[in-house]
């Protein structure tokens, strides 16, 4: 077990508090499997109606997975960023098929793994301070932990937009696009805390009871020029689309799309393309986790991590820098199936 995360019972509801601030609570594979042997347990506990997660303290839900160690992973045999991955994984689709409620209070800063252990609850509430994204093309990644299945059942090209640019959106826009289930004032979060205590089988009532007015979602306005120049199949179309604009909103995302590795933005169009097609989540853990495997491994994710998180240069030399210069046949080996005695499994409860 772990300091990094407290998990307690706090009346009949099963506590996650995620205790990592230094880090925004960003996952280790202790802090995953701390959190699935609870949920494993509460899952049988009569006691244990809801399981509610959120963070001890801090600016932020959770960051996303210790991407550092990752590389550092990835820039030898990876074997330790594979167990990593295997772990999140099971958390993931744990709680994506958990039998009692679930509910996440995404305040602050809730990006990839972060995202990864909310989106599969069934209430997710954001407040005025949510700020969710999926920035992984920015590292030489993908949108893992479900993304392929999440983004790509967004309206219009929204999520191809989100894993292409690593757009922050805010409570209001989750809300608007489903993200979240509720929006609620986070001066509210400690009383609504005390209401599921009280109702925790009525935890959408509950969040409900606490919602504050949505304020106008900002995502709204451009959800047109999202789907229209967010809609090609390739990489180099959307680079097309935007730089044929030309337009103020156009020129902007071209040049947060141009500081992305092109060999991540082509990994998340096609795991959104195929995705989209899967018919469990099961099944999309099963991919992400043989295209993880490979990616940290790639150049691409062990310079992204070295020029944003670790020297903080800014300045990844991606290789190839030119999307073009990226080989369909170079993406389709990143996507081959694993061995199955090497391949992810769930855990048996959950099968």
């Amino acid at each position: 077990m772990t300091d990094d995360v407290l998990l307690f019972t706090d009346g009949p509801l099963g506590r996650i508090r995620l205790n990592r601030p230094r880090a925004i609570h960003a996952l280790t594979r202790d802090m995953c499997a701390a959190m699935s042997e609870a949920l494993l347990a509460w899952a049988k506990d009569p006691a244990v109606e809801a399981v509610l997660i959120d963070h001890a303290e801090g600016r932020g839900f959770c960051a996303g997975g210790d991407v550092v160690a990752l590389a550092r992973s990835g820039a030898g045999d990876g074997k330790e960023a594979a167990d990593f991955f295997f772990e999140e994984y099971r958390l993931n689709h744990l709680l994506f098929t958990y039998p009692k409620p679930t509910i996440a209070l995404m305040d602050g800063i809730t990006m990839g793994g972060g995202v990864g252990i909310a989106l599969p609850c069934q209430v997710r509430v954001a407040t005025e301070a949510t700020r969710l994204a999926m920035p992984e093309t920015g590292i030489g990644l993908f949108p893992d932990v479900g993304g392929g299945w999440y983004l790509s059942r967004l309206p219009g090209r929204v999520g191809q937009f989100m894993a292409l640019t690593g757009a922050r959106l805010d409570g209001a826009e989750c809300r608007y696009l489903g993200l979240a289930t509720h929006y609620v004032p986070q001066a509210a979060l400690p009383e609504l805390v005390e209401r599921l205590k009280a109702a925790p089988a009525r935890a959408a009532g509950a969040a409900g009871a606490f919602a504050g007015t949505t304020p106008p979602a900002r995502i709204e306005q451009n959800l047109g020029s999202i789907a229209k120049l967010f809609a090609g199949d390739t990489l180099e179309e959307v680079i097309d689309a935007l730089e044929a604009d030309g337009g103020e909103w156009a020129t902007t995302e071209l040049g947060t799309l141009r500081t992305k590795s092109p060999l991540s933005c082509k990994v998340s169009l096609r795991l959104l393309k195929d995705g989209a097609a899967r018919e469990s989540f099961a099944d999309e853990m099963r991919a992400e986790y043989a295209l993880a495997c490979r990616v940290v491994q790639t150049h691409d994710f062990v310079e992204g991590v070295r020029a944003l998180l670790i020297d903080k240069d800014n300045s990844p030399d991606w290789k190839p820098a030119a999307p073009e210069a990226v080989l369909d046949d170079t993406v389709d080996q990143l996507f081959v199936d694993l061995p199955p005695e090497e391949a992810w499994t769930p855990f048996p409860e959950t099968e």
